[in-house]
């Protein structure tokens, strides 16, 4: 794909199409990097992103247990 390089101030830079940034789920910030003679740009992952509903899926299937018992018996022996 050509794409002209744009002013912006005292910088230059490419601007992504609407369908390039929905694609591939980039926001406000990517991650650049240089290898050989390629210039990379990553959409930044957002690992924690619908947690909240994994464990609500979780917790509604049973599968919430704790695997390791408290440590403590009783915790008001350090109060």
């Amino acid at each position: 794909m050509l794409t002209k390089i744009i002013q912006i101030g005292n910088s230059k830079g490419l601007r992504l199409s609407k369908t390039i940034l929905e694609k591939y789920d980039i926001g406000d910030t990517v991650n650049m990097r240089m290898e050989e003679n390629f210039i990379i740009i990553e959409p930044i992952s957002k690992p924690r992103t619908d947690w909240a509903k994994s464990f609500k899926e979780m917790r509604k299937n049973g599968h919430d247990e704790l695997l390791i018992k408290d440590i403590f018996e009783e915790e008001s022996k350090w109060e």
